[in-house]
């Protein structure tokens, strides 16, 4: 009689084999953690070099660390594989966080001072998508840091298991991959132009952050020597600008209006009919205008950084730079203005909360922010109110006032800040009232998501934002009842690189705006285009620059 199988024995149809799971989940991990380390070793943090082929490189860091676990003692191998991991975790967050502020700010990150940029970006981040939507993309930004610091030492100790089990084959595959090395380096093999398959990514990455923290040390002793120059610190008011005497100049930083919106993109069609109309329109109500070119110290973001360069006439890069800066007593276009007997303004519709270098350092009589210019509408994204109600609550603020003093006001106009979405419409001026007019357009507008699915999106609609801003802004001139107005319209920022493209510069398009023929010829040698659209030819000044030469020009 044959002999039957024990019941217990038996597997149900279909059932899973016991520890398969479990075996299934570590083949991912490994695999992930395995992927891990390589991009740690070999990712590229140049956008432009982001491909297949540039991942297909001999790393000589990857080597040395597998001489290392071949060659440790037996018992320090899981620790030295470990150690491996964590610092091959912590590259890789390197990479990733020099990639994002390549894409961004078009740089990499600068570790000194760029970690006080973290409140600004959750306030960013929160202003443009909700707080709802913000806190899950930290939330799982988190995890996916720490998921990472996890898997790369697993993956380093299942490696290290591994060489252990195979240690005669890793010992020759070793050797193998070192005499490659040797060769691909001395013949400098490429897959990629630019990329040399055999890679020292690791160490040139570590000695550029190295450099980068020793050169922002050394940063602070010569700014602080240059914050000490300045040839109109002892200028007595009444020899400043009298040139502008009698009149409201108005300084408006227009948000991310960059080169990339009048020149050399698919974009910039719509932007140069805005202009040329808004030039026409100005000419017809009798303002004349000179444009050009000026490069800011900043890209992408971080607008302070602009704002104080054009305002000290120092070139402010980094944070560091510009905490130094708002801590002396530097004479800027708004304090020069005050001292020669203007009311100064500073009007920053984006600031919810109080800004004490606002009058302890650019000197401004008076502050307007989102919460004193009596605006009850919607915000726009990142934007507390359209630029339309802005230079509205100015005017009948600061403007209106018969017989008032001359005043000098910075203005911020931020419905060109990203997301670029959703937009508001211009309305007629006599219908503005608390800005609940806008109510309805905040939902009929396109959402941040929707525009940010495509980048082609995300370019179309910023070219809309500069436009509104343009138009609110030639719409406000031909409002306004002031007969005695001269502006200073520039961009602060181009754009990030899903609109500017990678390598774009960082110019922006500057204008002066102004009815007195006695205004505009006091700049007639600085060779500025006519018209509020500068063309290719038109010069190209740093920032930094344009206080002495406005300070100069209308000088006595």
């Amino acid at each position: 009689m044959p002999e039957r199988r024990s019941p217990g024995r038996l597997r149900p149809r279909g059932r899973l084999r016991p520890g398969l799971p479990r075996r299934v989940l570590g083949a991912v991990g490994a695999g992930v953690a395995a992927i891990l380390l390589w991009l740690a070793l070999v990712a590229p943090v140049d956008p432009a070099l982001l491909s297949p082929s540039a991942l297909a490189r001999l790393p000589l860091e990857g080597i040395v660390a597998l001489l290392v676990l071949l060659l440790a003692p037996a018992a320090a191998r899981a620790a030295a594989a470990v150690v491996i991991g964590v610092l091959l975790a912590l590259v890789l967050i390197l990479r990733v966080v020099d990639l994002a502020f390549e894409v961004a700010l078009g740089r990499a990150a600068r570790p000194v001072t760029d970690w006080r940029y973290v409140g600004s970006a959750q306030g960013l981040l929160t202003d443009s998508v909700g707080r709802p939507a913000a806190v899950t993309g930290m939330v799982i930004g988190a995890a996916v840091v720490l998921a990472v610091l996890v898997l790369l030492p697993i993956g380093g100790l299942r490696l290290q298991r591994a060489l252990a089990r195979h240690h005669g084959g890793a010992r020759r595959a070793t050797m193998a991959l070192t005499v490659a090395w040797l060769l691909c380096a001395v013949t400098g093999a490429q897959l990629t132009s630019g990329v040399p398959v055999a890679s020292t990514s690791v160490a040139d990455l570590v000695s550029s952050h190295v450099t980068q923290v020793r050169a922002a040390l050394g940063d602070r002793t010569t700014f602080a020597a240059q914050v000490g120059v300045d040839r109109f610190q002892g200028t007595p008011g009444p020899a400043l600008l009298q040139g502008l005497h009698g009149k409201d100049v108005l300084v408006v930083f227009v948000e991310s209006y960059g080169r990339v919106a009048i020149t050399g993109s698919s974009l910039s069609t719509g932007v140069d009919a805005t202009l040329a109309a808004a030039t026409a329109r100005l000419r017809g109500a009798g303002y004349a205008s000179q444009s050009a070119f000026l490069t800011s110290p900043t890209f992408g973001g971080i607008s302070w950084l602009a704002h104080s360069t054009l305002e000290s006439g120092l070139w402010i890069d980094s944070q560091q730079r510009y905490d130094t800066l708002v801590d002396t007593q530097r004479l800027t276009l708004s304090a020069a203005f005050g001292k020669a007997g203007w009311r100064t303004v500073g009007d920053v519709p984006a600031n919810q909360v109080d800004w004490p270098q606002g009058k302890a350092f650019y000197r401004f009589d008076q502050l307007y922010d989102a919460r004193n210019v009596g605006y009850a509408g919607p915000s726009f994204g990142y934007a507390t109110m359209p630029d339309q109600y802005v230079l509205a609550a100015l005017d009948s603020r600061e403007l209106e006032t018969p017989g008032h003093r001359p005043v000098m006001a910075e203005i911020d106009l931020v419905s060109s800040h990203s997301p670029w979405a959703p937009l508001p419409r211009l309305v007629p001026w006599s219908a503005l009232g608390d800005g609940s007019v806008f109510a309805p357009m905040a939902a009929q507008g396109s959402s941040a998501a929707t525009v940010w699915s495509a980048p082609s999106r995300v370019q179309a609609a910023y070219g809309q934002s500069i436009e509104y801003s343009l138009n609110a802004f030639v719409s406000f001139l031909e409002h306004t009842r002031d007969p005695n107005l001269v502006l200073v319209v520039l961009g602060d920022h181009q754009p990030s690189t899903v609109v500017s493209g990678l390598g774009a510069s960082h110019d922006v398009p500057v204008s002066v705006v102004a009815r007195d023929p006695a205004v505009m010829s006091r700049i007639a040698g600085w060779g500025w285009q006519p018209g509020l659209r500068p063309g290719a030819a038109a010069p190209v000044w740093r920032m930094d620059t344009f206080r002495d030469r406005f300070l100069t020009a209308y000088g006595p």
